[in-house]
């Protein structure tokens, strides 16, 4: 994945697509800190975690632009939310996860909110990096009635 972004960089480089660019490059440098932090190269999982990362901090400038009523700086964001979307697992669709999660509650008896421990625990690890985390959380308490 990582030779996969940096060849994607050139050609966006290439192609002066600034937009593009400047994503890419923060992209680089967070998987960059990553490794120095870890000391060693990123595992593939990894480097989806580290996307994910920088997914979720558009997400919430998006959110707090939007308060903020800067419409050209949420633009701004959306467009490199979209870039950076390319480089994550296909997402598991709302109604696969609906099942899922059904089928998780079953298996381990899950009835209150004490229990959403218990049910996130096991769909957390299967869904890793295909679906957002508060999504599922949102769905699994949706689904045991909570809230």
């Amino acid at each position: 994945m990582k030779e996969s972004i940096t060849s994607d960089l050139k050609q966006a480089m290439l192609a002066r697509d600034k937009g593009r660019t400047s994503t890419l490059r923060l992209l680089i440098a967070a998987i960059r800190n990553a490794e120095i932090e870890k000391r060693r190269e990123l595992s593939e999982d990894e480097l989806i975690e580290v996307v994910n990362r920088e997914v979720r901090k558009r997400k919430e400038a998006i959110a707090e632009f939007e308060k903020g009523d800067r419409p050209d700086l949420v633009d701004k964001e959306k467009k490199e939310l979209e870039i950076l979307k390319d480089y994550l697992p296909e997402q598991i669709p709302v109604e696969e996860l609906r099942k899922m999660i059904g089928k998780l509650i079953d298996e381990t008896g899950a009835s209150s909110e004490k229990d959403l421990g218990k049910v996130m625990s096991k769909i957390m690890p299967i869904v890793k990096g295909r679906a957002d985390g508060k999504m599922v959380n949102q769905l699994v308490r949706e689904m045991l009635g909570i809230d």
